[in-house]
């Protein structure tokens, strides 16, 4: 099982996070960013839009996985400490009905769960579970039959 360290904003809210169900699993730890505060994360695959694919390279080494919204990454993943292996997820199309109304979403932008079930299928550590309090698990299931 995949060590997954998820840094949550703390300004997020929790009841529409799609992680929230997600607390207590085996192998999921889960640490609210605060800016005075460091996080030790260590050597990690970092899940960021900018890096090169995700890959067979990658597999066994623990995933980090920053929940927030775009504008905020920077100044989260400022305060974690680590050796950081920023990699993307190959093209998947989300479920989750997005709607900003004060910032344009990527348009290659994942649900945080989304987002974490397809790294860690890629990664050969397939956790259908990780979907199943998530409400479009068969729409984003259907949309992305490579990580079905």
């Amino acid at each position: 099982m995949i060590d997954v360290l998820i840094v949550r904003d703390p300004r997020e809210s929790l009841a529409k996070c799609s992680l929230t169900p997600l607390r207590g699993l085996p192998g999921l730890r889960f640490v609210s960013y605060h800016p005075e505060r460091r996080v030790e994360a260590g050597r990690r695959v970092l899940l960021h839009p900018d890096g090169e694919e995700l890959g067979e390279r990658d597999r066994g080494l623990p995933l980090l996985l920053v929940d927030c919204s775009w504008r905020r990454v920077p100044q989260i993943t400022a305060t974690i400490d680590g050796e950081f292996l920023r990699r993307r997820l190959p093209k998947l199309e989300t479920a989750y009905p997005r709607k900003s109304k004060t910032f344009e979403d990527p348009a290659s932008g994942l649900a945080s769960v989304e987002a974490l079930y397809a790294a860690l299928v890629l990664l050969g550590d397939r956790r259908p579970e990780l979907l199943d309090a998530y409400r479009w698990r068969d729409p984003f299931l259907a949309l992305n039959p490579s990580i079905g």
